[in-house]
């Protein structure tokens, strides 16, 4: 968009101030912050990997028990994703950042002393709840990031969720032989404490600023981003992009303006995209937690007739397994940040999920234990770019004034599917039912394709809204 001119002499978009401020070492720390958020989601949520054989074995639970104990977790990030995107749209990305923070911090830290099955239930789904404002960090570097190249970046800062994963495997391999599953909890919740520390550094996002209608004070956060990157605002005064209706009206009741924006995302002009962002989160957290699950599953073969593949019920090749299937999440982000603004959102959403669905199918029938290792490398490969991609578009396509609650609201309709997922993984593949298990999986991945495929509009180059246009 060109510089605008008023009577008053030239103005400027928060879009065109990103695009002059560009992408420096303010983005660079705002990333490296938000990067906390992804590492404590990806350990909190890895670690029900192997904390479940273990407590299976330590309490004697039966499967519906163990399955249970990832179930809750799940179910307190669908609760945590909406609530913490209505407080980041109401109160302020900050506001969210410290109380996601302080809740996930104190809740797995304290999962680590649970003296019997119910308590660590209890602690796992307050974790599960706070690890739900993953939501609040991935919408506040969104907002500082500008257009250009905007899907890489966003890409590469869910890298980090990786890099969680990674870390998590290492230092169960390393931590769980030797001291058990209390210090494991224990240490994995050293990045929510490191985020609850660091939170002193942030500032508030400027678009959010822009849409509560403080254009002043969101001006002076663009001038700290400008001295920081060592670069220059574009001269004369802030302005709104868009003629548009205010939903967050510096005047309105807070709490009313939020549930007003929830309300919005089922407006004519948003439902549509809305639903079918909720069918592909479904499909991506059932398919990505449920090859989380099978990995485990078949290291541990508990079943005779089960995929011969990695049946050695060797509790290190748990670890090792959860470990090499991890490190496949790493040509997924790079695949998908190199596609992502050549081929678009949609079109490489659906090339992931197709390369995801050949490489499950040969698991239909027990394999090797080499060809099953590779097998489920390839498709954790393709399923995390489809879901860091998803993560990309979920954000585009909504408002600055809805886009925390549109992203919580997905992401925790999403997290039915992984709710689900460990009951049809644990369940079918410890009775023997392998095919039907990965039949429901490859069903799942066809429905999640099309409803991509029939989103109403490509995001790729396109400016971000802050507010909805009328």
């Amino acid at each position: 968009m060109a510089q605008q001119q008023e009577e008053n002499g030239p103005v400027y978009t928060l879009e065109e101030a990103l695009t002059s401020l560009g992408f420096g070492k303010f983005q660079y720390m705002a990333m490296c912050y938000a990067g906390l958020g992804f590492i404590a989601e990806a350990a909190e949520t890895q670690i029900l990997s192997f904390i479940g054989p273990a407590l299976r074995s330590q309490w004697e639970l039966p499967p519906t028990r163990e399955s249970l104990m990832t179930t809750v977790v799940f179910a307190g990030m669908l609760i945590g994703a909406i609530f913490w995107g209505f407080i980041s749209d109401t109160y302020g990305r900050r506001k969210g950042l410290l109380s996601v923070a302080i809740v996930t911090a104190l809740s797995a830290a304290l999962s680590a002393s649970a003296s019997n099955y119910s308590s660590l239930l209890a602690l796992r789904m307050m974790v599960g709840f706070g690890i739900g404002g993953r939501v609040v960090y991935g919408s506040w570097f969104f907002e500082f990031v500008p257009s250009q190249n905007r899907g890489v970046w966003t890409i590469i800062g869910t890298g980090f969720w990786t890099i969680g994963t990674i870390l998590e495997a290492l230092l169960a391999l390393m931590l769980m032989p030797r001291i058990g599953w209390r210090w494991l909890l224990a240490l994995s919740s050293i990045p929510s404490f490191a985020a609850l520390l660091l939170f002193v550094f942030t500032v508030e996002s400027p678009r959010y600023l822009c849409a509560v209608g403080r254009t002043r004070d969101s001006c002076d956060i663009l001038k700290k981003i400008a001295v920081v990157n060592k670069t220059q605002l574009p001269p004369g005064k802030l302005v709104s992009s868009q003629l548009t209706e205010e939903l967050l009206s510096p005047g309105k009741n807070k709490i009313s303006s939020g549930f007003s924006s929830l309300i919005m995302l089922l407006s004519p002009a948003l439902r549509r995209n809305t639903l079918l962002l909720w069918a592909v989160f479904i499909g991506n957290s059932f398919s990505y937690y449920g090859i989380i699950l099978l990995t485990s599953l078949f290291s541990s073969g508990r079943c005779q007739h089960l995929s011969i593949a990695l049946h050695t019920n060797d509790d290190q090749s748990l670890y090792i397994n959860v470990f090499i299937t991890s490190l496949a999440e790493i040509p997924g982000v790079i695949l998908s940040a190199i596609l992502v603004e050549k081929a678009g959102r949609k079109l490489t959403m659906a090339v992931m999920y197709a390369l995801y669905f050949l490489f499950l199918l040969p698991l239909l029938a027990p394999q090797l234990p080499a060809l099953t290792t590779t097998l489920l490398f390839g498709a954790r490969t393709f399923i995390m770019g489809s879901c860091v991609i998803g993560g990309v578009y979920s954000r585009e396509i909504y408002p600055t004034s809805v886009r925390a609650t549109g992203y919580g609201v997905a992401t925790s309709v999403g997290k039915i599917g992984a709710m689900i997922s460990p009951i049809v993984a644990v369940q079918l593949v410890r009775g023997c039912h392998q095919m039907a298990a990965i039949i429901s999986f490859e069903a799942v991945l066809v429905l999640s394709a099309a409803s991509a495929m029939l989103f109403s509009q490509e995001t790729k180059g396109r400016e971000l809204m802050d507010t909805l246009v009328v």
